[in-house]
């Protein structure tokens, strides 16, 4: 659920957290710019920031799988947005999954000063696992979406992503050609698969 906006920021000095949430192809990043797109039109200050590990698409850029995009920083450590962020009234965080575990403080402290804090991030790893910080981050944000992607095996809801190669990497970068979206009972099936091998 994306909070109501009618209310100016300028009234209440409390900011908030947004966290959109999700297995891969499930729409977050579209989701995350879409958000920010609203705020940009409705005259907001935004910041936005990704992981500097994530250069898929573009070393500065946030694309999403549908290729739409939106200027970011860069940034290697969740501490550096303290310093970044300056006077701005929305904090943009892509792939939050990424960020060392400091991501939750710094977002907590983000809100504290009033700013509206949207960040989006994979909810599990390849091993239907929480993923890094996001299970911390989806505790203390006012506001969570979690987004679904249509199982690649079954065209149902999928809310898993299943990786296509025994790599045991907990981070391995990739898209279509390293990982599909699947069902709890797909996704269940091929761990067994994987196993049996």
């Amino acid at each position: 659920m994306e909070p109501d906006l009618g209310r100016s920021d300028k009234v209440s000095k409390t900011g908030w957290i947004e966290v959109i949430c999700g297995c891969m192809f499930s729409g977050k990043t579209e989701e995350l710019i879409r958000r920010l797109n609203r705020a940009i039109i409705a005259k907001q200050k935004v910041e936005i920031f990704k992981p500097s590990i994530d250069s898929r698409y573009h070393d500065e850029q946030i694309v999403s799988h549908a290729e739409r995009s939106i200027r970011s920083t860069p940034i290697q450590f969740a501490n550096d947005l303290l310093l970044l962020a300056g006077d701005c009234d929305v904090v943009g965080i892509d792939e939050a999954q990424f960020f060392d575990d400091a991501i939750v403080d710094v977002c907590n402290t983000l809100a504290n000063q009033g700013k509206r804090v949207i960040v989006a991030g994979l909810d599990m790893d390849y091993e239907g696992r929480p993923f890094g910080p996001m299970p911390n981050l989806l505790a203390v944000a006012e506001f969570v979406t979690k987004v679904h992607a249509i199982c690649q095996q079954t065209g149902e809801l999928a809310s898993y992503s299943f990786r296509l190669n025994d790599n045991k990497s907990k981070v391995m970068l990739g898209e279509s050609d390293k990982y599909e979206a699947r069902s709890r009972d797909t996704f269940i099936k091929g761990m067994e698969e994987r196993k049996l091998k």
